[in-house]
């Protein structure tokens, strides 16, 4: 059974930095692709970055492209979302996914709050 476990959510002043991890174990992660969404209050989940496990290929929401950048440790099957220039509209729970064309994993979510 895949597991994903987000942390390293926290309050940060606008214009800081936050990085998060992602924690993925109970699978083979060589074919996923490794996604971070976010959900801010009222709003739908919402792409953020995805990452391909085996080949490093990435792909972001243009709301973050040049400020967050997503990457991964396949020795510790962890995938990291560093966030700089942080903005209020970053406000939101931030999930880890894992996906395959089977099926999609989903961490608990991890809160982050922009203060401005």
């Amino acid at each position: 059974q895949v597991q994903l476990v987000e942390s390293g959510g926290g309050l940060v002043q606008a214009g800081g930095s936050l990085r998060l991890s992602c924690q993925a174990s109970g699978g083979t992660f060589g074919t996923y692709i490794m996604g971070w969404f976010r959900q801010a209050p009222g709003k739908d989940r919402a792409f953020v970055a995805a990452i391909t496990w085996n080949g490093g290929t990435t792909n972001y929401a243009d709301t973050v492209k040049g400020r967050f950048t997503i990457s991964r440790d396949s020795a510790k099957n962890t995938v990291y979302l560093q966030m700089t220039s942080l903005k209020p509209e970053d406000t939101a729970v931030y999930y880890c996914n894992a996906a395959t064309t089977k099926r999609d994993y989903w961490g608990q979510g991890t809160q982050v709050t922009v203060s401005s």
